[in-house]
């Protein structure tokens, strides 16, 4: 006669880890989320898209988009290089490089702001030699790109780093011993290892860009139509009072950027697909 025993587990049963799953994910999530769409629903059809396809609201969605796309394909380049830096050598001070790199993390976004247009001003201790370039960066386009850059850096690096240190030295070993240059070794062998996770830091750090607010709206200069970002006009709407508008702005936000965040988690299930086809 055999006995079978149930296997205990730690944490509670499916049942009640779902049921804690759904309500703190309403609480926090989807219940703040829906009011957007109750408040939006005050205005008529016409007032919506009046309202969302402003010609000030269009320019403030296209820079936007763009400098935090900018912002996130910068960090995917040299954020991969930082990770790579702080995962395969060891050199003095790297444990104080490690710490800054989670700095644009503890900093308030105010301060982060204000040291930026300090240093990018026409005056400052970089934009002075950049003037004499002819590059402005403050209170431009250009000069929120590089706020939008500043807060993203640290989801690239933290995590591509521990991709980067389950990758076996084995193997770019191997490559190298069977005659695969160095730029090939990197495009078929440790690209495609640590290509979800480089995706996966690019996604986070454009969904945190593109809701910035604190250091974006010093250096932008809060110009209508040329840098002024979504969050500063759904900030002005709410000080004069029209919910509805602000609610309908921050709505389209909301849908676009969960349509770019749906595209590359496809892209990111397509790699996986192709490269479980290939095992």
């Amino acid at each position: 006669m055999k006995f079978r025993f149930r296997k205990e587990s730690v944490l509670p049963g499916f049942g009640l880890s779902m049921g804690y799953t759904l309500l703190y994910l309403s609480l926090i999530v989807l219940i703040p989320l829906s009011t957007l769409f109750v408040k939006s629903m005050s205005l008529s059809w016409e007032g919506f898209w009046a309202t969302v396809l402003h010609p000030r609201v269009l320019a403030a969605f296209k820079l936007s988009l763009w400098a935090s796309l900018a912002g996130a394909a910068v960090n995917a380049v040299f954020g991969f290089i930082l990770a790579w830096t702080l995962v395969r050598y060891d050199f003095p001070g790297k444990r104080v490089l490690d710490a800054l790199v989670d700095l644009p993390f503890a900093l308030p976004t105010a301060i982060s702001g204000i040291a930026l247009t300090a240093l990018y001003t026409w005056n400052g201790w970089i934009g002075r030699y950049l003037a004499d370039l002819g590059v402005q960066v403050a209170f431009t386009p250009l000069g929120v790109a590089v706020a939008m850059t500043f807060v993203g850096i640290p989801f690239v690096v933290r995590t591509l780093q521990p991709a980067l240190a389950d990758l076996e030295r084995e193997v770019e070993e191997a490559a190298a011993s069977l005659g695969a240059s160095r730029w090939k070794a990197f495009t078929k062998v440790i690209f495609p290892s640590v290509a979800p996770a480089l995706l996966t830091g690019f996604s986070l750090a454009f969904a945190r860009a593109i809701g910035e607010y604190g250091s974006v709206v010093f250096i932008s200069g809060n110009m209508p139509m040329r840098t002024e970002i979504v969050p500063l006009l759904i900030v002005g709407k709410l000080e004069q009072y029209d919910y509805a508008g602000a609610t309908a702005i921050a709505l389209m936000m909301l849908l676009i950027s969960l349509g770019i965040l749906l595209l590359v988690n496809v892209i990111q299930w397509l790699a996986f697909r192709r490269r479980s086809a290939a095992a």
